[in-house]
């Protein structure tokens, strides 16, 4: 999979994205990630990126002709703007994307995009009903999420099939070494050694925990 990210903010990406699973997927050349500097596609002196919104308003805007030539030089790919008005991003989302060719990713910055941007995109993405000060963080969700679903990049196959979010349920709580701690003790199922049994109790401990925690996913099925 090819990513490609636009931003204001080149070095934001630089530990994040070299880091961990991420790095080794690209190790691997399962992914090959770029980063395009917006800026270098103003075409003043003064590198100008922004404006004042027209009609008046609080804050500076991304202007539309700059982020269009910086798509251009993108290629084609499926393009998303981060944006907090954007769809709520979720796990099927991830799936969905991870079977992408080219992702490309608009970060947006100060107080938003012109709204002809929008016309340019194939989707808006949002992380969550809240604001931050740029799409980079957001940028970094996305690409987070959606590489570790690239087959080959995780070392089990199976390993994204039993998480939370990829059913109506969160994930059963897992226990290791102590066997207690502090007076509480690993459930004795889980050290039985009956495979039907455990099965079984992680199955009704992921219930209790969707309906203590998160009701609100069952709520959608």
């Amino acid at each position: 999979m090819k990513i490609t990210i636009l931003t204001l903010f080149p070095d934001m990406f630089v530990g994040p994205l070299t880091e961990s699973i991420v790095k080794r997927a690209a190790t691997k050349k399962l992914i090959d990630i770029s980063i395009v500097n917006i800026r270098d596609f103003a075409q003043n002196t003064y590198k100008t990126v922004d404006g004042r919104p027209y009609g008046g308003g609080v804050g500076m805007i991304l202007r539309v002709d700059v982020v269009d030539r910086a798509l251009q030089s993108a290629g084609k790919g499926h393009v998303i703007l981060l944006d907090a008005g954007g769809t709520p991003y979720t796990q099927k989302a991830a799936q969905t994307l991870s079977t992408v060719d080219h992702l490309i990713l608009i970060s947006g910055h100060y107080e938003g995009v012109d709204d002809r941007v929008r016309a340019l995109v194939d989707e808006e993405i949002s992380i969550g009903d809240y604001v931050l000060t740029g799409g980079e963080i957001p940028a970094m969700v996305i690409v987070d999420s959606v590489v570790r679903l690239i087959p080959g990049v995780l070392a089990k196959a199976d390993a994204t099939v039993h998480e939370s979010f990829t059913t109506r349920a969160l994930e059963y709580p897992q226990f290791t070494e102590p066997r207690e701690y502090h007076g509480v003790s690993v459930p004795s199922v889980l050290l039985s050694g009956n495979h039907a049994a455990i099965e079984s109790w992680k199955k009704d401990e992921a219930g209790k925990r969707t309906d203590r925690v998160r009701p609100d996913l069952k709520a959608q099925e």
